[in-house]
Parts: structure tokens; C-alpha cells; sequence
């Protein structure tokens, strides 16, 4: 019961200052969220043995370029939208390297992971992932809270009823060599359980169509689940359960994060091409 307590109440606190940090000012979300991704590189640099002061530098500069120097310059010559050329060859390289993540997932190398994939995953998959998280909310130019704010939500709703309907009616492994826990009912679990949320939160916010909300839904539980996995995939490499302690009850906060930062280029890819073609 105390267990259940304390990681109720971390979860709470973790929610909350998310929640505080979106709805307060677009300034107090990308650095809460610039924090959060220099703890999840040290959780990450830790999982796969990197000891070196550089990759912070390379989130410092990533951040500053993506989320501040392009868009106010790509502004400042009258385009009324801050995604680029640079910003679009960025995403297409992190789309890229995802992509080889959900390969090695799916049929995993035999090989170890070389030093030179351990940086192009942290340069892309994991600061990628954190810049396209912080530049989300404003992929139309102008900083929209409960846009991100329902993105955080229905990766809540997905991990929660993938874990209750789990836990329930479970049967069929997911990916067992992965994660023994995970199954075929808790995701379809969390993914319907997404898209009905989707629906409540279009008619709360209204600021996409109620198919493109649902669209939304399946993306973020598709792309959120298998980022969980490729994490796990990561911990049992290293032969650890949790990423770190930060959080009581849930781990690190590269467990917390597992599934935004993996879904998020791929939420941004979409309704940048929905905003194109509209």
C-alpha cells in the first residue's frame, strides 16, 4: 500500500509541474522540458556506457538552433511558419533513425551496438525526440498549450489502460523477449482507449477535426508503445530495470519520457503534412 502511495503521489507531482509548466508560458515549457532532456541523457548515457561532457553541449546547441535561432529568423523574413528546410532534413534523419530502432526491435542485430550508433541514436532519437517535443506545440508558428497538452494526455490514457486491460484480460505476449509484461490486449487496450479521449478532446478543444484528433490517437499510442519497447530494449542491454531512481515508483525520467520523445517526431511529421496539403 505505501508503495502504491508513493508512486501515486510521484506521479502526481510529475504531472503537475508538466501540466503548470504548458499551461504557464511557452518559456517555462521548453525549459522544463530542456531539463527533463538533460536528466533523460544522463539516464541514456548511462544505459549504454558514455562518460563524456559533450553530448550535453550537443543538446545545449541542437535546442538553442531548432527551437529558437531557426524559427525566429525563418519568421523574421515574413514566413508565417517556423518549419524549414533544415528543421524538415533534421526530422527526416530522426524519422530515419527511429525507423532503424523499430527494425532492431522487431529483428534484432546480432552485433553490439557500435560507439558511433550509440551518438547518432543520442544526436536523433534522443535529442531529436526532446527538440520536437519542445517545438510541437508551435508547428504552425504560434505556441498552442493544449495542443501538447492533449498529446501528454492521451500517452497517459495509453499507458493507463494498456496496464489495466493488461493486467486484466491479458494473454497474448507482445513482445516477450522485451518486455514479458507487455500484451496484444493491453495494447489494443490503450490504443481504443486513446482514440474514445480523442474524442473528448476534440470537443474540448476544437482544434482539429475529430478524425484528425482519432488519427492523432493512434500515432501517439503506435509510435508511444513502440518507443516504451525500444527503451526496455535498451534497460535489458544493460541489465537494469529502471533508467534511474528520480522518480519514486516509476523510475527515471527517461522511463517517464520513453514514449513522447519517440512519438513526437512522427506527431510533428503529420500535422506538418496535414498543414501543407490543407
Amino acid at each position: 500500500m505505501r508503495e502504491v502511495l508513493i508512486r501515486g503521489l510521484s506521479g502526481l507531482l510529475y504531472v503537475a509541474f508538466l501540466l503548470l509548466a504548458i499551461f504557464s508560458w511557452e518559456i517555462s515549457y521548453l525549459l522544463l522540458i530542456f531539463v527533463f532532456g538533460c536528466i533523460c541523457m544522463y539516464e541514456y548515457l548511462k544505459l549504454v556506457k558514455i562518460k563524456s561532457y559533450v553530448p550535453y553541449l550537443l543538446l545545449v546547441v541542437t535546442v538553442v538552433v531548432f527551437c529558437y535561432l531557426i524559427p525566429s529568423n525563418y519568421i523574421a523574413l515574413g514566413y508565417t511558419k517556423p518549419t524549414n528546410h533544415i528543421t524538415l532534413v533534421f526530422l527526416s534523419i530522426t524519422i530515419m533513425t527511429n525507423l532503424y530502432l523499430i527494425k532492431n526491435l522487431i529483428r534484432p542485430s546480432e552485433r553490439y551496438i557500435t560507439v558511433a550508433q550509440k551518438y547518432i541514436y543520442l544526436l536523433f532519437y534522443i535529442i531529436g525526440g526532446f527538440v520536437f517535443t519542445i517545438i510541437l506545440p508551435s508547428y504552425r508558428g504560434e505556441y498552442t498549450s493544449y495542443l501538447v497538452a492533449s498529446v501528454f494526455a492521451l500517452i497517459w490514457i495509453n499507458d493507463t489502460f494498456a496496464f489495466i486491460v493488461g493486467k486484466s484480460i491479458g494473454k497474448h505476449k507482445l513482445l516477450e523477449r522485451i518486455s514479458p509484461k507487455k500484451t496484444v490486449e493491453g495494447f489494443l487496450g490503450g490504443l481504443v482507449f486513446s482514440c474514445i479521449a480523442s474524442i473528448f478532446i476534440y470537443k474540448f478543444t476544437e482544434l482539429l477535426s475529430i478524425q484528425l484528433w482519432i488519427t492523432v490517437a493512434i500515432v501517439t499510442s503506435v509510435f508511444g508503445t513502440l518507443g516504451d519497447l525500444i527503451q526496455s530494449q535498451l534497460k535489458r542491454q544493460a541489465g537494469v530495470k529502471d533508467s534511474g531512481q528520480l522518480m519514486p515508483g516509476h523510475g527515471g525520467i527517461y522511463d517517464r519520457l520513453d514514449s513522447i520523445i519517440f512519438a513526437s517526431p512522427f506527431i510533428y511529421l503529420f500535422l506538418i503534412v496535414l498543414d501543407y496539403v490543407s
